[in-house]
Formats: structure tokens, sequence, C-alpha cells
């Protein structure tokens, strides 16, 4: 009999119960539901990083990363829904207090992002006109502001250069009012995510809705943390968190087939030793990435200047946990029996989640440093 004890105890049993009862609608929908987006309002999940003097929480990156984990381990577009859409909210830490606070005055306040820097920013006097297409803003249906990057370009629309001869990018903050929503998230997986893109034309945006990431306006280390590695981190969490239930879905399986499918198994003592190898491996992986997380954050709490060793740590962790989480699929899928290619099957889902997830081109180090 093989076992497989989730360490994640971070929600509500009957909170997961709820999210999980409602996933299959929700991949039906292609969007989480009305009970899902209720629960995240209620536990105020998309202010996680929002400033305390804006009445966010201001949360700690190690106690982010655990909710983070749970969140994914209920559901997996829930977990990647709240970790993109309260990732945006970090933005709240850079622009004016005052253009933050009318956001956030928004009823069902919610920042969509897209991480791709796209698109052009001309300066005309007190305002900037933009235009341009972004790609993947996940929960940008239920958003009410959104947050991207862009060129800035003169008026020729030629690239304006910095000291360095490289192209000035700049980042902005707005309500999703001015913005063209298109229906494009098609992916195999993290259905519910509703990770569209938008479109820009000639918006005028005021020039105090732009904000630079190398300039917080708030304090406290979550705004001083480096933005790489708080995404690689955060990403990479979520993918820990599905992987969790995969395991246990997995085990699940393989101890309830039917002894007569046993036969195709010559050698049990082989299956279990490989199940429990890869078991150990993803909760050694994981522990580090929990370790180096710590540690960086630790650094960063006490106002020092954060050493390349230790923050690359955080990206070689992350890298490394992705790279071990796609080994445990990729060894323990063959063995799930064909109910488990059935797309309506948890386990189905949680792996196309996996492997939709993994494809964000923050992860797609070797783990390793360069």
């Amino acid at each position: 009999m093989l076992d497989f004890i989730s360490p994640i105890n971070i929600l509500n049993q009957d909170l997961i119960s709820i999210i999980r009862q409602d996933a299959a609608q929700a991949e039906k929908n292609s969007k989480l539901t009305k009970k899902q987006l209720n629960i995240v309002a209620d536990q105020k999940w998309l202010k996680l990083l929002v400033p305390s003097t804006l009445g966010g929480s201001q949360t700690s990156l190690p106690d982010l990363l655990a909710l983070e984990e749970a969140l994914a381990y209920a559901y997996g577009s829930i977990g990647w829904y709240v970790t993109s859409c309260a990732g945006a909210s970090w933005f709240t830490g850079f622009v004016k207090p005052e253009i933050a606070q009318n956001l956030l005055l928004e009823d069902k306040f919610c920042i969509a992002a897209s991480g791709s820097i796209s698109g052009t920013a001309r300066l005309v006097k007190n305002k900037y006109i933009i235009n341009g297409q972004w790609q993947f803003a996940t929960g940008i249906n239920d958003a009410t502001a959104l947050a991207f990057s862009c060129f800035l370009v003169d008026k020729d629309g030629a690239n304006i250069l910095n000291d360095a001869s490289e192209p000035i990018v700049i980042s902005f903050l707005i309500p999703k009012s001015q913005a063209t929503i298109y229906n494009t998230w098609n992916a195999m997986g993290l259905k519910a995510t509703g990770s569209h893109g938008f479109e820009l034309n000639k918006a005028e945006v005021p020039a105090n809705h732009s904000f630079s990431i190398q300039s917080p306006v708030q304090n406290g280390a979550l705004y001083a943390y480096p933005m790489l590695q708080l995404n690689e981190a955060t990403l990479a969490i979520n993918l820990c968190g599905m992987a969790m239930r995969f395991m246990e879905l997995c085990c699940d399986v393989i101890n309830n087939r039917q002894t007569s499918e046993i036969g195709a198994y010559e050698n049990r003592e082989y299956l279990e030793e490989t199940f429990n190898k890869m078991a150990q491996r993803l909760l050694s992986a994981r522990q580090k990435l929990y370790y180096a997380v710590d540690m960086s954050w630790q650094v960063c709490v006490a106002n020092k200047v954060i050493r390349p060793s230790v923050i690359y740590n955080v990206s070689t962790a992350s890298n490394l946990c992705v790279n071990v989480i796609r080994e445990c699929v990729s060894t323990l899928y063959p063995y799930c029996g064909l109910k488990s290619v059935d797309k309506d099957c948890e386990i189905n889902r949680v792996l196309r989640d996996i492997l939709t997830a993994g494809q964000h081109p923050v992860l797609l180090g070797d783990g390793s440093l360069q």
C-alpha cells in the first residue's frame, strides 16, 4: 500500500471542499464560479500584497508562498488566479498612493497584469498615448484595473534609449475600462483562470499612472524584494501545490487498481520504490525552495543588501523544484491507467494544469546557477 500525506494544512478543509466541488463547473465555463470568486473576495486574497497603509495585508513572502501553495493544491486554476492577481496588486506599492487608493475603492477590486513588454507609450505634455496588444493577463474578465509595461517612444515612433543605449521600458497601472479584451485563452490547463489578452488603441493615460519597480513609494521589505525572484518563487510554489495533489491522486489510483490490472506490474516493489523516490525528491525540492526564500526574506527585512548568491539561490531552488515536478509527472503518470486520460477526471485536470503552468517563461530555467 502506497502512502502520500500532503503537508499542506493552511486552508480550512471546508474551503478546500467548496473550491473543489465547483472545479468541474469552472472548467466547463472556462472561468471561476461565483461561489469560488466569493471565497476569494471574502478572504481578501487579492489584497495580499497591497500596502497596509492602503488597507491591504502586505503579507510576508514566506506566508504568501504557504497560502498560494495551499490554493493551488485545492484547485490549480484558483491558485494561479490568486497568485497572478494578488501579484499584480504588488504594483500598488509603486504608484502614487492617491492613484492606488482610487483603484482600490473599485467594487470587487482586481488587477490583471501581463508580464510581456509590448506596445508603445509616447509622452504628450502630462499624459501618455499608448498603443499595443498584451497577452495572457490572468483574471482579466474580473479585473477592475490593468498593469502592463511598454516601450517609451518619441513623436516619430522610435524607441527612446537610456544611457546604456537600451530601449526605455515604462510601466502603467490603469482602469480596465480603457482596454479592449480579447478572449484568446484556449489552453489545455488552468482553463478557469481566464488568462486572455487585451489591447489599447490611442489610450490617453495620465502621467501619474506610470511607475517603475526600481522606485517603490511604499516602505517595507515586500516592495524592496526583487521582482524576478518574487515571480519565480510564487509561480514555482503553485506547481508545488498542484504536484502535491497529483501525488495524492496518483497514489490513490495505483492503490485502487484491481488485482487483475496489477498483473501489468511485473514488479510491484519497483513501482512502490519509484513512487517513494519521486515523493521524497519533491518534498526535498520544496523544502529547499522554502528555505531559500526564507533566507532571502530575512535579509531583506533586515534592510540589508541581498547578496547575489542569496537571491540567486531563490532562482535556483525555484527552477529545480519545477524540474523535479516535471520528472515526477512524467515518471508516474504512465502508471495511472486509462481512467486518468479522461479529461473530466481530477488527476487529468491536475496534470494539464501542471503542464500549462510549467510553460510560463519565468520557469524555464534548468535549476542551476549560470
